[in-house]
């Protein structure tokens, strides 16, 4: 079945506006005129792409930045009409591309990277959590990680990729980082090792105390000595409750006994 003719009309000038050496200008459509939106439409998508990804933008290169761009707006059909979603496109589609595209191992990963700080500053998430208290006891309660937080794991050392360094290879160990943004609606970012990033892990849903998720990577460890893992554990709590990654705990209520 046929297309009406305005239809056929519309997705040729699509077309040509994502991808215009491919596909040609529709007949009876003014050249200087198709010229000028073609290149405020990609000029709209390169803002906001450069704006979200500065570091890779730098790293790879203006010509090819712009080169890896109109190839995006060509290849890949956006789900949102949004705007500010654009970026997180750019960064789906960068993951399952960058192979082909050949671009350095590193480059999908940075983009992450660099959209997060975006994702979580948008975020309708309230960082203040109704129920929980800030000073209640860590180990003792249940901690509550912050809500408009991301726990992030990269096979690249991705917040030291700059200028003066880039990575030849994948690290022997993963990159944990916990991103977050704090009361003052700053986006923060902490290095984690494997068992504080563990620690937080386990610490998300809700349902363990502080001391029961210690125990429990103690055993996952198997430490000879669990009270050394609780003392360590007991310290990263409160660092992460002082730069406002945890926001306080819930208190654990037990169950009043039934007398005999």
């Amino acid at each position: 079945m046929s297309l009406p003719e305005f239809q056929g009309y519309q997705l040729a000038l699509a077309r040509h506006l994502r991808d215009p050496r491919a596909c040609p200008v529709p007949a009876g459509v003014s050249r200087r005129g198709v010229a000028i939106y073609r290149e405020l439409l990609f000029g709209n998508l390169l803002g906001f792409l450069d704006t979200c990804f500065p570091v890779t933008r730098h790293l790879l290169g203006a010509e090819r930045w712009r080169r890896l761009a109109r190839v995006f707006f060509a290849a890949h059909p956006c789900r949102s009409p949004l705007f500010r979603h654009i970026p997180e496109e750019f960064a789906r589609w960068l993951d399952r591309e960058a192979a082909a595209l050949r671009l350095p191992g590193w480059t999908a990963h940075l983009v992450h990277y660099e959209w997060v700080e975006l994702a979580l500053d948008t975020s309708p998430l309230d960082t203040h959590v109704p129920g929980v208290d800030a000073g209640a006891d860590l180990l003792g309660a249940r901690p509550v990680v912050n809500p408009v937080s991301m726990l992030l794991t990269y096979p690249y050392p991705v917040h030291r990729i700059g200028p003066d360094w880039r990575p030849r290879a994948p690290s022997r160990e993963s990159t944990r980082i916990l991103a977050f943004r704090d009361h003052g609606d700053d986006v923060r970012f902490i290095v984690l090792n494997p068992v504080s990033a563990r620690l937080v892990d386990l610490l998300r849903p809700g349902r363990l105390t502080g001391r029961g998720a210690l125990r429990r990577i103690a055993a996952e460890l198997r430490h000879p000595d669990p009270q050394i893992v609780l003392a360590g554990g007991a310290a990263v709590l409160a660092d992460l409750h002082r730069q406002q990654a945890i926001v306080g705990a819930r208190t654990t209520r037990r169950r009043p006994s039934v007398a005999s």
